[in-house]
């Protein structure tokens, strides 16, 4: 399962850094990036969470191929 981000929606809130630090991060000019896009066992629910809490629903979950 891999992590996939509208951009052109989020308006960078940073509700999914709060909740996985690991995985989302703001630059210094308030941009979201995607530290990994890769969902794994460690980070899935704090992702799930951070897909959840985001306010534009930017943030999705796909399947492989």
């Amino acid at each position: 399962m891999r992590i996939k981000v509208d951009f052109d929606l989020c308006e960078s809130n940073a509700m999914c850094e709060a909740l996985a630090p690991d995985v989302f991060e703001l630059d210094d000019d308030d941009f979201l990036q995607l530290n990994t896009d890769e969902v794994t066992d460690e980070n899935e629910q704090r992702v799930r969470q951070a897909v959840a809490a985001c306010p534009r629903a930017a943030i999705s979950l796909v399947e492989d191929e």
